[in-house]
């Protein structure tokens, strides 16, 4: 089995869902090109090098790398032989492997990188949510109408607003700045789930969620400046444990903000309130081609650090 040159794989797209499904791999095309690693059913984006257009890496599916089948991820990686220079990626927190397979897989970089809250939702809201946080959310409630988006395509507009907001506000950059073309794809993703809050007629804020098997992953949320002041934020997250509970039996809530993991960040304290736990998502990384990957450091004038692959540091600064 190849690895796919094609970004519109061969099974059907409404069989797999969430960062599982093609489209979603499609939706950050304007990064590089999309594959399909055939037995594990991950996908990967092919892209240039900066400053070597005849040299190319690959990276994981932005925010996290999922396989169908983990098993079949190492002989996938070893059949890639030298077609890229290295691949890094973060694993998705849910992934069916072992730290020893990790390693396996990924002999040259296999690190913890971050803690995910995770919401257990066979417990009950009671027992699994803070009582400060069920406080604010029963306040925030009554200040907000929250509604699940019965087609989240028809809110395009209304969610690229807002996203673009939280661009501005945080000085996003890169591949998490998504774009209008990205968006047009993965709200029609299978498996996507919107909630949007009002506030006196006003749109106060969005969550984005995507369903893959038994877990609902929090994808993207973006609020008004009004929605701030409201709580939109926590009444969003108090419904998609109401409605997501008899779907899933998980909600990942992802980890908190910047590439930092000291966990002491706003975001982090708000999702831990929200968790009943955490599962850990691990930096991997493998060099396929070690003289070429040696050559273009050399040539990068990088020096060797905790940055993978190295002749990459600081493209998000």
């Amino acid at each position: 089995m190849a690895l796919s040159e094609h970004v519109v794989c061969e099974f059907d797209r409404s069989s797999v869902t969430g960062y599982l499904n093609p489209q979603y791999a499609q939706s950050l095309s304007e990064f590089g090109v999309p594959h399909l690693l055939p037995r594990s059913r991950a996908w990967i984006v092919e892209r240039a090098v900066p400053g070597f257009p005849a040299e190319s890496d690959a990276m994981g599916l932005y925010p996290i790398f999922s396989c169908a089948d983990w098993a079949g991820l190492r002989q996938d990686l070893d059949e890639l032989g030298k077609r890229f220079v290295s691949l890094a990626v973060v694993t998705d927190p849910f992934g069916d492997f072992d730290e020893g397979y990790l390693r396996e897989c990924f002999p040259d970089v296999m690190i913890p990188f971050k803690q995910h809250f995770v919401v257990d939702l066979r417990l009950s809201a009671e027992t699994g949510v803070s009582r400060r946080h069920r406080a604010h959310a029963r306040r925030a409630s009554k200040r907000v109408f929250v509604e699940r988006v019965e087609n989240p395509a028809d809110v395009m507009e209304e969610w690229v607003r807002l996203y673009n907001l939280v661009i501005a506000r945080h000085h996003i950059r890169g591949v998490a700045a998504f774009s209008t073309s990205a968006f047009e794809k993965q709200l029609q993703v299978p498996g996507i789930v919107a909630f949007r809050a009002i506030h006196n007629d006003e749109l106060a804020g969005m969550t984005l969620w995507y369903r893959q098997n038994d877990v609902a992953y929090w994808h993207l949320a973006g609020y008004s400046p009004v929605g701030y002041k409201v709580g939109a934020s926590d009444a969003l997250l108090w419904k998609a444990i109401q409605t997501l509970g008899n779907q899933v039996q998980w909600l990942s809530l992802g980890a908190g903000a910047g590439a930092v993991r000291s966990g002491v960040d706003g975001l982090s304290e708000f999702k831990k309130g929200w968790s009943s736990g955490t599962r850990t998502a691990y930096f991997c990384g493998r060099v396929f081609d070690r003289e070429r990957y040696a050559r273009i450091m050399r040539a990068s004038g990088k020096t060797t650090g905790s940055y993978f692959p190295g002749y990459r540091a600081g493209e998000f600064q």
